[in-house]
């Protein structure tokens, strides 16, 4: 159990210090993302990046457990 919350935590620092390149690629702002803006308010629902994010972390904790 430890192994693994350390390399979660080693995924987390990674993916902040990658976040301003990777938004440059799109990430966060793809079809299927809602975004609702109002004066003095935004909500930004990442539907579709979460997904992607989580099918690639399953893929990688997959192949690392194989």
């Amino acid at each position: 159990m430890g192994r693994w919350l350390i390399i979660f935590g080693i995924v987390l620092i990674a993916a902040g210090l990658l976040w301003p390149w990777l938004q440059k690629l799109g990430l966060g702002r793809l079809p299927g993302d809602i975004v609702i803006e109002r004066e003095g308010f935004r909500l930004y629902i990442p539907i579709v990046t979460s997904l992607l994010i989580s099918i690639v972390l399953s893929l990688a904790l997959w192949l690392i457990n194989r």
